[in-house]
């Protein structure tokens, strides 16, 4: 039994809800508030942010690069070219650069900044560091997804996919981080058609279908969000 500690909007936690869906796997899902610091979760992964895969009788596996090769490694090699994590070695180096620049440069320049502005500082308490949204942090990070989109385009024009022939681990964790600020209305898809039509390619598969059920009280979905034809 596989149990998944996250956040509907944490872009790592979408990452590894696709890449569970894509390998057949299903987790029972636990919704955390990192920002509470509940002591037993903390237990499980003492760094207190999501997601961690917990599965019985192994030990904790906290933070989605981690549980992407953890997921990999006792399921991939029977998925053949579905593989997410391709056996060419330098291949699986570009996956993981890819799958790098999403879960931390682009999670540092736009999906973590825009999803903790906009959405989990109105549930913090003031000492926990809720209060108003900082706008100028919200600029900042509307301005870098130009430049991100733009690469995503020049990739998505030149291969299959981001990082090659086939589906990867690289197209999960940017189709993730885009979901959460595309939920939120803030990805300006007429910039780039090559980037929006890989999107829209990634956003059909099935492994999607549960993200894009999301709703989150108070939050509603941008118009964008849930259309395959957008």
């Amino acid at each position: 039994m596989l149990t998944l500690f996250h956040h509907p909007f944490c872009p790592h936690s979408r990452f590894i809800r696709l890449a569970l869906a894509e390998y057949g796997l299903e987790a029972r899902l636990v919704e955390e508030r990192v920002w509470d610091r509940r002591e037993a979760f903390l237990m499980l992964n003492p760094a207190g942010n999501t997601p961690v895969l917990v599965e019985e009788g192994h030990p904790p596996v906290p933070g989605a690069s981690i549980i992407a090769e953890y997921i990999d490694e006792t399921q991939g090699a029977a998925f053949g070219e579905r593989r997410l994590m391709p056996t060419d070695l330098r291949a699986r180096v570009e996956v993981r650069r890819l799958t790098s620049w999403f879960n931390d440069k682009f999670f540092a320049e736009v999906s973590g900044p825009i999803v903790s502005e906009r959405f989990y500082r109105r549930h913090m308490r003031i000492e926990q560091g809720g209060g108003p949204p900082n706008t100028d942090a919200i600029r900042a990070a509307r301005a870098n997804i130009r430049y991100h989109l733009s690469y995503i385009g020049w990739l998505a024009g030149r291969r299959d996919y981001l990082a090659g022939d086939h589906l990867s681990f690289a197209d999960l964790a940017a189709a993730a981080h885009l979901s959460s600020i595309d939920y939120l209305g803030d990805v300006p898809w007429s910039e780039d058609e090559a980037a929006k039509t890989w999107y829209a390619r990634v956003k059909s598969r099935p492994s999607f279908r549960a993200l894009l059920a999301d709703a989150v009280p108070g939050v509603p979905a941008s118009k964008t969000y849930a259309d395959l034809d957008f």
